[in-house]
C-alpha cells in the first residue's frame, strides 16, 4: 500500500516522478478493479499539479506536504464550477458551485494532486456504501466476492485501499470514515468535529458531521488532518508501556462475527504484551444512546430538514432505503429536538467523567467483516440490519462529539477488521500518539 513515506523514498531515489504517480492513479481508476470508485475523474488539472510540484523539486523548492501526490476528494464536497451531487440522482441538475469547499481548497494549496470524486452512499445516509443510482464499488480485500466496501466514504476507502491515492477525503457522522476504513483494511480518522470546517459540504447532520480522511497508515492521517485543520496536532510520542486503555464490555463486544472476535483477541494481546494496561470498563453509558437519539435521531431530522421539499414532491428519484431513514425525521417536534440536544449535553458530561484517567478506550470498530454485495442488494431486512450493525460501535464517538481511528488488525490473507481507538472530544493529539504506538506494535510479526 502506498504511504508518503514510501513514496518520498522512492521519490529520493529517482525511482519514480510524481507525475508518473498520478498517471498510474489516473489509468488504476479507470480499470475493472475500480469500477464505481470514481463518479468524475480531473485528468488534467491533477497531472498540472504534478508537474509543477517535479518541476519545483528540481529547482531545489521546498514543497508543500501533499505536493503532486494524488488524493480523492467524496462527492459531497463543493468543486467551483461543478454541481455537488452527493451521490444522488436528484442533484445532477443543480447549480454549479461557487468555489472549492474549504477541505478542497485547503489540499490544493498542499499542493495534492485531485485526481477525481469518489462514490458515497447516497447523502451519507448509510454506513454499507451501495449506491444504486451510480453503482458500488466493491471492497478490494476479496476478488472472489464483491462485498460491500462500507459507507458512506465508499469509493474514498477504496481509492486508497487500491494504492490509487494517498488519501481519500471523506465525511464522518456516524462512523462514514472509519467503517469503510475498517471493511478495507486502511487507516480512518475521525477527528475533533470542529478541528476542519463544515463549508462547502453538503451535510447530513450539522450536530455530527466532521470531515476527515482515509489513508493508508496513521502517519499519512496526521499529515492530511494537519493541511485539512490547518493546525497540526503537537503530538508526543510515546511508548505502549504504560497507557491506560479502557475496554468497554457494555454493547459494542456483543455479536461479534468469529474472524473480528479473533482478531480483536489477538491486537489485545499484543497492547498487553507489549505493555499497555488494559482494564475492562462498563461503560454503561453506551447502552444509553440509542434511547436519547430517539425520536428520528439528529441525522433524519436534520437531513428531514435539508430534503423535505424534495421528499414531498420527489422521493421515488431517491434511493429508497436512504429515503425510509431520512422520513424518521419528518414528525419529530421542535421540543422533542430541543431535549435530544439537551439529553446528549448530559450523556457527553458523564461519558466523559467515566474515561477519565484513560489514554483511550477500545473496541473493534464493527462487529462482523464485509458483507457480499448481493445478499444486500435482494433484501431489506438485511440492509438494515447489517446498517445498524455497522454503525452500532462507531456511532457513539459521534454522540460523543469525540474523536477515533480506526486501525487494520487482522492477519494476511483474511477479510480486514478493524480496531477502533477513541478519545472525547479535543483530545486528538493524545490520541494519535495512542494510534502511532497501537499501529507499530500491530505491525510486529508474529
Amino acid at each position: 500500500m502506498n504511504t508518503l513515506r514510501t513514496l518520498r523514498a522512492r521519490l529520493d531515489a529517482a525511482q519514480t516522478t510524481r507525475e508518473h504517480l498520478v498517471m498510474q492513479a489516473l489509468q488504476g481508476a479507470r480499470e475493472t478493479r475500480a469500477a464505481h470508485t470514481f463518479t468524475r475523474l480531473y485528468e488534467a488539472a491533477a497531472l498540472e499539479s504534478a508537474r509543477h510540484a517535479d518541476a519545483m523539486a528540481r529547482a531545489g523548492v521546498r514543497l508543500p506536504v501533499l505536493a503532486g501526490f494524488p488524493v480523492s476528494i467524496k462527492d459531497l464536497y463543493d468543486v467551483a464550477g461543478e454541481p455537488t451531487t452527493a451521490g444522488s440522482a436528484l442533484r445532477e441538475g443543480v447549480a454549479p458551485a461557487a468555489a472549492d469547499a474549504v477541505s478542497v481548497a485547503r489540499l490544493r494549496s498542499a499542493g495534492a494532486a485531485v485526481i477525481g470524486k469518489t462514490q458515497m452512499t447516497e447523502f451519507a445516509f448509510s454506513g454499507i456504501g451501495i449506491n444504486p443510482h451510480h453503482g458500488t464499488p466493491a471492497n478490494p480485500a476479496d476478488p472472489a466476492t464483491p462485498r460491500i466496501p462500507g459507507g458512506s466514504s465508499s469509493g474514498a476507502a477504496v481509492s486508497v485501499a487500491l494504492g490509487l491515492c494517498v488519501a481519500g477525503l471523506g465525511s464522518d457522522t456516524g462512523g462514514s470514515l472509519r467503517i469503510p476504513a475498517a471493511l478495507c483494511g486502511v487507516v480512518g480518522f475521525k477527528n475533533t468535529q470542529s478541528r476542519v470546517p463544515l463549508a462547502g459540504a453538503f451535510p447530513l447532520s450539522h450536530t455530527l458531521d466532521t470531515v476527515g480522511a482515509i489513508t493508508a497508515c496513521v502517519d499519512d492521517a496526521l499529515v492530511v488532518d494537519s493541511v485539512l485543520s490547518g493546525a497540526p496536532l503537537a503530538v508526543e510520542p510515546r511508548p505502549l508501556q504504560g497507557m491506560r486503555l479502557a475496554l468497554p464490555q457494555t454493547l459494542v463486544l456483543d455479536g461479534l462475527d468469529a474472524t473480528v472476535a479473533a482478531a480483536h483477541a489477538r491486537a489485545l494481546s499484543r497492547l498487553s504484551a507489549a505493555g499497555a494496561c488494559l482494564v475492562e470498563v462498563p461503560l454503561a453509558e453506551l447502552a444509553e444512546v440509542a434511547q436519547i437519539n430517539a425520536p428520528g435521531g439528529f441525522s433524519a431530522v436534520e437531513a428531514w430538514a435539508v430534503h423535505q421539499d424534495d421528499m414531498r414532491a420527489r422521493r421515488e428519484r431517491f434511493d429508497p432505503r436512504v429515503a425510509a431513514r431520512i422520513a424518521l425525521g419528518e414528525a419529530v417536534s421542535a421540543a422533542d429536538y430541543i431535549r435530544m440536544h439537551q439529553r446528549r449535553r448530559d450523556w457527553i458530561a458523564r461519558t466523559t467523567r467515566a474515561l477519565q484517567g484513560f489514554d483511550a478506550f477500545i473496541c473493534p470498530t464493527v462487529p462482523a467483516v464485509a458483507a457480499p454485495i448481493a445478499d444486500l442488494l435482494v433484501s431489506d431486512a438485511a440492509f438494515f440490519e447489517t446498517n445498524g450493525q455497522m454503525l452500532r460501535n462507531t456511532f457513539p464517538v459521534n454522540f460523543l462529539d469525540g474523536c477515533a481511528f480506526s486501525l487494520p488488525c487482522h492477519r494476511p490473507g483474511e477479510l480486514p477488521v478493524g480496531l477502533m481507538l477513541a478519545a472525547p472530544g479535543g483530545h486528538d493529539a493524545r490520541l494519535a500518539a495512542v494510534a502511532l504506538a497501537v499501529e507499530a506494535a500491530l505491525a510486529r510479526p508474529d
